[in-house]
């Protein structure tokens, strides 16, 4: 698996980062050897984020985590990213053909746990409301201003620039993000 330590305003020294590489290869046992895996850290305030990624095949693992030092967040992002793999393992589990680079692990951990799942990794899904609506042309600004008139925390369009399906939404800090698929 190839691993990518960034740093945005800040300096990652050589031991830290091979401190991070220790912690991050115990990813291995989770998928094959064609995921890759980046680790973002930036300062937050007094502290620094970290922001953990993988990417296997189609599928994205990610997780974050803010510490008052680098390796404190990078740790708590591990254990985060472990937890949300462990809750779904069931649901990866049925979807086998999907997660089949994970099949190892599933096995592995099947034979050596007691399955206590809890209920929220028992059931499916719920899709409890179903909405369908037109969707209109506009510019990401135009799209913003709407989303905020609606009270909406994200708003689909159609951008006129172009012409693919996109969506605005509200950032944790307040800024607003714009999804522009690739299709």
């Amino acid at each position: 698996m190839k691993m990518e330590i960034l740093s945005l305003d800040m300096q990652v020294s050589d031991p830290l980062k091979k401190s991070i590489e220790q912690k991050l290869s115990k990813f291995k046992r989770y998928f094959d050897d064609h995921g890759r895996g980046e680790v973002k850290l930036q300062p937050e305030g007094k502290g620094v984020r970290a922001e953990l990624t993988f990417k296997v095949r189609t599928h994205y693992f990610r997780s974050e985590s803010v510490a008052e030092d680098a390796m404190s967040a990078v740790e708590h992002a591990i254990d985060r990213l472990e937890g949300h793999i462990r809750k779904y393992k069931s649901r990866m589990k049925k979807r086998v053909k999907d997660y089949s680079y994970m099949q190892a692990f599933l096995d592995a951990e099947e034979q050596t746990l007691p399955s206590e799942e809890s209920e929220t990794s028992r059931e499916e899904f719920k899709i409890i409301r179903r909405k369908s609506f037109p969707i209109s042309a506009m510019t990401p600004d135009e799209a913003i201003l709407q989303m905020e008139l609606l009270d909406h925390a994200f708003l689909i369009f159609l951008s006129d620039e172009t012409g693919k399906v996109c969506v605005v939404y509200r950032r944790k800090d307040g800024d607003f993000g714009l999804l522009e698929p690739e299709y």
